[in-house]
């Protein structure tokens, strides 16, 4: 197993714990270098940086496992891993990621609402203005329109609200509003009525570019755009013009379409020298107690889907949880297409044995089974896992003792 990109020393901790050799690097490795580390591991722990494509999964020859130590999963291709039985976990409803995003919001929607940034760029620049109170504002009063009512942008909704905002939110899902906190009926309305707009969605066709130069045109002017969820879903070069126009009173953006590899000199973006303009370089999530926190929450599943099978909190396999193996006990482990008369031809190579418990969920086109047999002299669980093996819908087969 190996963890790369900066992932938490107490996730490394408790999977070195549960006795798995592991190999740590601190930064993502290019692809070149990924191909070759992949070859042999049985699981994977990543972060955002670590692209792990097609092409990377395809020299995986043993990978079964992949867990993302950061919010969201897009650095993974998703139905290549479940198509070839990779099974992958990210961090789904952890309350302290969710948080420390929703406080870098509030704390951008602050500083913006006082031209914080550029006051303090001027002042290391020597000169002192101290503006007109006309461009100062509260943000008590103000209405914050949150698009994506999820994990995080529930939570802003919270701590907004504690700060005297007024909250509405739009989402594709019914969503239950916390506190006073109201949807409203159409992306456009929320534009149209927000002083503040922060957006909160994952990176998907539909969501790219779906806040462009007609959109920002629809906001209030004199509004705030927010967006630290994926660098995809604004139009920069549409949000610089916003901006330099003056329609837009200012923005933060933490996430961008192209991201530097590494850190240097080496970040272009038409929203550089754009007036009031917050730019932070995909720090939504870091902080060392969400990390840390992260760890614990990731590794553990990893430890307990490599031990017993657990799918809990997967993102492209059915979530299917399982207690540990009981003595005198194998399981069987299996990822197959989901078609028909797959469930019969396992079961009749499983006929010889007295099954003590089976499970078989299906989400899209993976299905996942797990059978646990009782071991007896007449047990041949070799030539069982061969006949599954054999199988053409099977995808990957495991037993776990």
């Amino acid at each position: 197993m190996f963890g790369g990109a900066g992932v938490s020393q107490t996730g490394v901790e408790i999977l070195k714990e549960a006795g798995h050799e592991i190999e740590y690097f601190t930064k993502a490795l290019p692809e070149d270098q990924l191909k070759q580390k992949i070859k042999d591991v049985h699981a994977v722990g990543i972060r955002s940086k670590t692209q792990l494509t097609a092409d990377v999964l395809k020299e995986a020859k043993s990978l079964v496992a992949i867990g993302c130590f950061c919010i969201g999963t897009n650095q993974v291709n998703l139905e290549y891993a479940a198509t070839h039985g990779v099974r992958t976990r990210w961090l789904w409803g952890m309350l302290t990621d969710a948080v420390i995003a929703a406080e870098l919001v509030l704390g951008e929607m602050i500083g913006l609402a006082r031209q914080v940034t550029d006051r303090n760029t001027e002042l290391h620049s020597g000169v002192w203005n101290r503006v007109n109170t006309v461009l100062s504002h509260e943000i008590k009063g103000k209405q914050l329109g949150i698009i994506g009512y999820g994990h995080i942008g529930s939570q802003l909704s919270v701590i907004a609200e504690g700060f005297g905002m007024i909250v509405r939110y739009f989402d594709v899902n019914q969503v239950f509003p916390l506190g006073n906190a109201l949807p409203l009926k159409s992306l456009e309305e929320l534009l149209k009525t927000s002083d503040f707009v922060s957006l909160h969605v994952p990176e998907t066709p539909e969501t790219k570019n779906m806040i462009g130069a007609k959109e920002l045109a629809v906001m209030k002017k004199g509004a705030y755009l927010i967006n630290a969820s994926r660098g995809t879903v604004v139009d920069i070069p549409a949000l610089a013009s916003s901006l330099k126009s003056g329609h837009l009173a200012g923005a933060a953006v933490d996430v961008f379409p192209v991201e530097p590899f590494a850190n240097g000199k080496n970040f272009q973006s038409p929203l550089t020298g754009s007036p009031n303009t917050i730019l932070s370089p995909h720090i939504g999530g870091s902080t060392e107690e969400a990390q840390s926190a992260i760890g614990v929450e990731v590794a553990t599943a990893l430890t307990k889907f490599l031990a017993t099978g657990m799918t809990l909190g997967s993102v492209n396999f059915p979530e299917v949880d399982l207690k540990p193996v009981a003595p005198k006990v194998v399981r069987i482990v299996n990822v197959h297409h989901n078609v028909p008369g797959v469930l019969k031809q396992v079961n009749k190579l499983l006929s010889s044995c007295n099954i003590g418990k089976q499970i078989c969920d299906s989400k899209g086109s993976i299905a996942y089974l797990s059978a646990d047999l009782e071991v007896t002299s007449g047990t041949n669980t070799e030539e069982i896992l061969k006949g599954i093996c054999a199988m053409p819908e099977n995808i990957m087969t495991r037993i776990i003792a």
